[in-house]
C-alpha cells in the first residue's frame, strides 16, 4: 500500500494486504466494534472477536486490563511471539482505535489497524462469514514496557488548563457546545454537566477518515489538526466522553504524523464533566 507521507505507515495493513494474508499462521485477526454484536453477524474470515466492554476492562473499578489479563487474552486469540495482530472494526475503526491504543498502553507493540476497517472490506464485496475460527490457545505473555506517556490522567489534564499544552475535544460539535452530553444514538447522561474543557480545539474525530473508513493523507491530516493550532512542537491531549473517540484522533497525530508529544485522555468527558468545580466552558 502508499505510504500517504505518513511518519509510521507500519501501522496500517490495508484490505488487499490482508486479503493475501488470511492463512498466514503469524496473523492473527481481531474484531473490536461499537455494535458488539456486529461480530457474530459477520466477520472477516478467521477473525477473534472482542467485546470492548468486557473483554478489554478490568471486571472491577474503571480502567483496563492489566498486562497479565491482556496476555491473557491474546493467549486465548492463538497469539504467540512472532504474531502480528491486524484489529478492525466498523464506524471507521473507532473502537478498533481503542483497542490499538490500549495495547499499545500497555506494551504489545505488533498491532496494526486494518485501514478502512468493516466498512472498506465491505465495499470491496471481500468474502465475510458467520463462522467462528478456534485458534490454539498460547502460554503469550506481553513483555514490552508499558507506555504511560500515551495516557492523560485526571490531575495532569486539571493541570494543564490554560497552559501551553493543546487540548482536542474530539466530539461532535453539538457535545463541545454543550448541547449534547452524548451522541445522538446513546443516552445523554453519565457527566453532570455539559461543555468543554477551556481552550480545547473542536476537531471531531471523524474528519480525520474518508468516506470509506481509511485514514486521510498526512497533508490532509496535519492541515485539520494545524488549522486548529494542534502542532507537533506543543503537548496534545485527545479527549472525547470515554476515551474511544480519542483514541482515533490519537493514532492520527502520534502514529499517522508522528507528533512526538501526545496523550489521550481516556477520562475524558465522563469524567471531567462531573468534577467539582473544575473550570468549564460553553458554546
Amino acid at each position: 500500500m502508499g505510504t500517504n507521507g505518513y511518519a509510521h505507515p507500519e501501522t496500517l495493513v490495508d484490505t488487499e494486504w490482508l486479503a493475501a494474508h488470511l492463512d498466514d499462521p503469524t496473523v492473527r485477526v481481531i474484531d473490536v466494534d461499537e455494535d458488539t454484536t456486529a461480530f457474530e453477524h459477520a466477520h472477516i474470515p478467521g477473525a477473534v472477536g472482542w467485546n470492548w466492554t468486557t473483554d478489554l476492562h478490568a471486571a472491577v473499578g474503571r480502567d483496563y486490563l492489566d498486562r497479565d489479563a491482556l496476555g491473557d487474552l491474546l493467549a486465548a486469540a492463538g497469539v504467540a511471539d512472532d504474531t502480528t495482530v491486524i484489529l478492525y472494526g466498523g464506524n471507521k475503526n473507532w473502537f478498533a482505535a481503542y483497542a490499538y491504543w490500549i495495547l499499545r498502553l500497555r506494551g504489545f507493540n505488533k498491532a496494526k489497524l486494518l485501514d478502512g476497517g468493516r466498512k472498506k472490506w465491505e465495499l470491496e464485496s471481500r468474502g465475510m462469514t458467520r463462522m467462528v475460527t478456534e485458534h490454539r490457545r498460547t502460554d503469550y505473555t506481553v513483555t514490552g514496557q508499558e507506555n504511560p506517556q500515551f495516557r492523560a490522567m485526571r490531575s495532569e489534564v486539571l493541570g494543564r488548563v490554560g497552559s501551553a499544552a493543546r487540548m482536542v475535544d474530539v466530539r461532535s460539535p453539538e457535545e463541545y457546545r454543550g448541547e449534547r452530553l452524548a451522541p445522538p444514538h446513546l443516552p445523554q447522561e453519565q457527566a453532570q454537566v455539559p461543555g468543554h474543557i477551556p481552550g480545547a480545539a473542536n476537531v471531531p474525530w471523524s474528519q480525520a477518515a474518508n468516506e470509506d473508513g481509511t485514514f486521510k493523507s498526512a497533508d490532509e491530516l496535519r492541515e485539520l489538526f494545524t488549522g486548529k493550532g494542534i502542532v507537533p512542537e506543543r503537548e496534545v491531549i485527545a479527549y472525547c466522553r470515554i476515551g474511544e473517540r480519542s483514541s482515533h484522533t490519537w493514532f492520527a497525530l502520534h502514529e499517522l504524523l508522528g507528533y512526538p508529544d501526545v496523550k489521550n485522555y481516556d477520562g475524558s468527558w465522563t469524567e471531567y464533566g462531573s468534577l467539582v468545580r473544575a473550570p468549564v466552558e460553553l458554546g
